[in-house]
């Protein structure tokens, strides 16, 4: 029988298993490992459901971006279940009327020119300055995992997250441990953003990763690692 502990990795926007490559090692040893697809619903409590449909009873969980807020929706729908919540690189509020048109504009270009040509406008601010340039592996890597998405998956994932529900209030019920991370560089979801999630949360721990940007898992994948193994080290209650 198999006592290990269940860290579920859930990616963001355009992301897969690839975004979380260096923290499945280092956790793989010590936890069983889960990183769910995203790719099938175009709602964040849908997103919800479908991890805690193959989730076992209690877990840790870990949200990138997108993932963050899905995160809090499992957390929503079922917060016993839930030993501790990471939140890296993401928000709580709800979409603003100034993100929408971005939103669509981004959508215009997957659904006319293709996913090379949306990694081409999306890509460059979601990374540190200049690193696309500088990391030829790096960027090889972040290409090929927007490649691999299509233009129906990345309407999906947007239309849950231009109707994202504000998730604000809910973080003062969050009892469990609570890792609030993001990249010092992150120019969507910058640090100044997470202080006020990390002050809500009872029990939260906040992590700058330096100069990284809002891919953080993969453009500090060291301290990253760091960080979920020390936080996810500490024992927690039930």
């Amino acid at each position: 029988m198999n006592t290990r502990e269940t860290a579920i990795l859930v990616p963001g926007l355009l992301c897969d298993a690839d975004v979380w490559a260096h923290q499945i090692a280092a956790l793989s040893p010590l936890y069983e490992v889960i990183v769910p697809d995203l790719t099938r619903h175009d709602s964040l409590p849908g997103m919800a459901q479908h991890i805690l449909d193959g989730a076992p009873d209690r877990f840790s969980i870990i949200g990138h971006s997108m993932g963050g807020r899905v995160s809090l929706e499992v957390f929503r729908l079922a917060p016993k279940r839930v030993a501790r919540i990471g939140l890296l690189d993401t928000g709580v509020h709800p979409a603003p009327p100034q993100e929408l048109p971005k939103r669509q504009a981004m959508l215009d270009i997957s659904a006319g020119q293709g996913m090379t040509a949306l990694a081409d406008a999306w890509l460059p601010p979601m990374v540190r300055p200049g690193l696309l340039d500088t990391d030829p592996a790096l960027r090889a890597q972040l290409y090929a995992m927007v490649e691999r998405m299509t233009p129906a998956i990345h309407r999906q994932q947007i239309t849950a997250l231009v109707n994202r529900p504000d998730a604000a209030s809910l973080l003062s019920q969050i009892a469990c441990p609570a890792l609030v991370g993001v990249g010092e560089l992150d120019l969507w979801s910058p640090p100044d953003q997470h202080v006020p999630i990390a002050q809500a949360i009872a029990d939260a721990t906040m992590v700058v990763f330096a100069g990284a940007g809002h891919m953080a898992p993969m453009e500090a994948p060291e301290a990253v690692n760091a960080a979920l193994l020390e936080w996810m080290a500490r024992p927690v209650a039930g």
